[in-house]
């Protein structure tokens, strides 16, 4: 059935959605009305977690996919495959999902019962690969299928340019817009480092004074020059620095220990009534660490919630026994 427009109108203007992927993108800014209160400089969130699958990766999912598309690698026959344990899996199954296109993914088989059925739910076809071989064993399996299935088309997050093009054209503009221009800093978290480059490239070119803060794991400090070693935030500190990561546009980097990480986010919930993933809470006390210093009185500091509500999950009631029972078994963070 093709797509018509309707004369009705739902309440936040957008009118009704052709699909799910229309709704990918405008998330909202809010305000800390109690985290960070006597601070002279003001944090705003930016909550990644409003769009459909919760999580930023929704943005380059929709994009790599489309890139693909207009490129003519994406034909209605084509099997999409990725290696990812994460949002990013989760974000490419829904699209893929509304775009009618056949998604195999690649990942260890000790990932949670849990994330693999949300995946099969979007209709995602998982190919599991032994645990000791980590991320790594997942990645080369994607090869593999690749040279049995010629039609196959691997969006390759990691180095991808319309990962971080995605935040470039959206994510960035919509900060500015909804700031007025006033934003100071940005603080985000660096994964794949899609969402800092695309974010930092926009605002550096609308306002060159622009501070960009990336935050990584004090665990893994493999940005700021550190080993890549085991850590609890998940979604950020890949372990090695990513292709599509633009190390010119980052300014200052923070390590965030991964017990403040949890423990940020946990106050997020229950002081600001915002469900948010470890990844966002290591960003937010990276944005207070930076509110404190006295050169960045009066400013506006932004910081990148890129991940939704592990607190709905039933696995994650266990976080006030063991963090590290809520790391492996929660689908989101």
């Amino acid at each position: 059935m093709e797509n018509r427009t309707s004369k009705y109108n739902i309440h936040n203007g957008r009118g009704i959605a052709s699909n799910i992927t229309e709704l990918i993108g405008n998330t909202p800014l809010v305000r800390l009305n109690k985290i960070g209160s006597g601070l002279k400089a003001e944090i705003i969130l930016k909550l990644e977690s409003f769009n459909p699958t919760h999580s930023a990766k929704d943005r380059p999912a929709l994009y790599m996919i489309k890139k693909a598309e207009q490129e003519g690698k994406l034909i209605p026959s084509s099997i999409v495959i990725e290696s990812t344990s994460g949002n990013t899996g989760i974000a490419l199954a829904a699209v893929c999902a509304a775009k009618g296109y056949r998604l195999m993914l690649t990942m260890p088989e000790n990932f949670s019962v849990e994330r693999r059925r949300l995946l099969r739910l979007l209709g995602a076809e998982l190919v599991l690969t032994p645990a000791e071989l980590g991320m790594q064993g997942a990645i080369e399996k994607t090869a593999e299928l690749k040279a049995k299935l010629p039609q196959a088309f691997i969006p390759n997050q990691f180095e991808n340019p319309a990962n971080p093009e995605s935040h470039y054209k959206t994510t960035a503009e919509e900060i500015w817009r909804d700031t007025d221009g006033k934003v100071d800093i940005l603080v985000a978290g660096v994964g794949t480092g899609g969402t800092i480059s695309g974010i930092a490239r926009g605002l550096k070119a609308a306002k060159p004074s622009i501070r960009i803060i990336a935050v990584e794991p004090a665990e893994s400090p493999v940005i700021s020059g550190g080993e890549p070693q085991p850590h609890l935030i998940q979604g950020i500190g890949a372990g090695f620095i990513p292709r599509i990561l633009s190390l010119e546009l980052i300014d200052k980097v923070i390590r965030v220990p991964g017990k403040e990480a949890v423990n940020m986010a946990l106050r997020l919930a229950r002081e600001e009534g915002i469900m948010a993933g470890i990844s966002s809470g290591a960003a937010l006390w990276a944005a207070l660490e930076t509110a404190k210093q006295a050169e960045n009185s009066g400013k506006l500091i932004v910081a990148s919630c890129r991940t939704a509500a592990n607190g709905i999950c039933p696995a994650c009631l266990w976080v006030t026994r063991s963090i590290f029972t809520y790391i492996n078994m929660c689908i989101y963070c």
